[in-house]
């Protein structure tokens, strides 16, 4: 893999030192998230990079744990004056949090972030009936959503008829435990603090209607989480004006490193137990990576398959029948930073 070669190239061009932090997004059981456990290996990193004037972040990552983006940026700001992050392709949820803490948000025409309204899920949300071990997530933006219906679409604003509205929500969804839905608003509220912290995190400060602005398009107004913002839009629309245009070079280049990390990781390949199955009971497969010019660190997970047979209930007209079916089954026997 080529990529601490580009990452040279994107320093010369760039005048900086650049880290590079990628998560795999793959379908499956073989992808990663933002997570806290980066907090001690780009510290790392840094230290060994030591303070420079320009620190640029190359980011790509689907989300993630939202407790990571101020206390990662507010990390890289102690060795570095002017903090940027470059988006190749995707930089969703949590990554676009992450951003937002950046003097400089540098996109090319594939880049593209992402409302950062979250989805909930603790002990007070619903059983998954699919899979009694797992909690169904509860989307914040589809309960504030849903008390928008009654106040702007049906015009409902006195108190008693919105706690009628309240009322007829927990009575109809009684699965949903009434500390769930603190839950949710302690979210929304969480995600708003951050979001206005990093974006004052600037070197240059931005006015509080513009980041109340910015907040409310990423928190509310774009009424879901898989609506993906790219530059233009970004900078125009949602007044983020942070967002730098790559040139024709620097775009290449970034989509040069974002080629190699998906060759690396298969982000783009389907899942399939069979294939995988086929090219031997034991696999390695790597899901992040955080790579400087002089250190690369890698997230990787070793995965076993085997060949097991497995009872299948079928209806027939004499009852359920059970038949014996061959199944690939994996598990997982080792994973960690390297």
């Amino acid at each position: 893999m080529q990529t601490q070669e580009t990452i040279k190239k994107i320093e010369g061009l760039r005048g900086s030192k650049v880290i590079t932090y990628i998560t795999s997004d793959r379908q499956g059981p073989v992808n990663a998230r933002v997570a806290m456990d980066i907090i001690p290996i780009i510290s790392s990193q840094l230290r060994k990079i030591g303070k420079q004037e320009k620190i640029d972040l190359i980011l790509y990552s689907a989300g993630g744990d939202t407790m990571v983006p101020w206390r990662l940026v507010s990390m890289i700001r102690e060795y570095c004056n002017h903090f940027s992050v470059i988006i190749p392709y995707k930089a969703h949820s949590a990554a676009t949090m992450i951003s937002l803490g950046a003097d400089e948000i540098v996109m090319s025409d594939m880049s593209e972030l992402s409302p950062i309204d979250p989805s909930t899920a603790n002990v007070f949300n619903p059983v998954d009936p699919q899979n009694p071990q797992n909690r169904i997530p509860i989307s914040v933006e589809e309960v504030m959503s849903y008390f928008d219906l009654a106040k702007n679409k049906f015009g409902i604003k006195s108190d008693e008829e919105l706690t009628k509205i309240f009322n007829k929500f927990v009575e109809s969804t009684p699965s949903i435990h009434p500390l769930a839905l603190g839950n949710v608003n302690r979210t929304h509220n969480l995600i708003k603090i951050l979001a206005k912290r990093l974006l004052k995190s600037h070197k240059e400060p931005m006015k509080e209607d513009e980041v109340e602005k910015i907040i409310e398009f990423l928190t509310e107004k774009l009424y879901s989480h898989q609506y993906y913002i790219g530059r233009k839009e970004a900078k125009e629309d949602l007044g983020i004006k942070s967002v730098v245009f790559a040139d024709k070079e620097l775009s290449d280049l970034m989509t040069e490193i974002y080629e190699e990390y998906n060759k690396e990781m298969r982000m783009t390949e389907m899942w399939n137990p069979e294939m995988e199955f086929a090219k031997g009971q034991n696999q390695n497969y790597k899901i992040a990576f955080v790579e400087s010019a002089e250190i690369s660190n890698k997230f990787e997970i070793n995965m076993e398959f085997k060949k097991v047979q497995q009872n299948v209930q079928q209806q027939t007209p004499q009852g359920i029948i059970n038949i014996p079916q061959e199944q690939i089954v994996w598990r997982m026997i080792g994973q960690g930073w390297k």
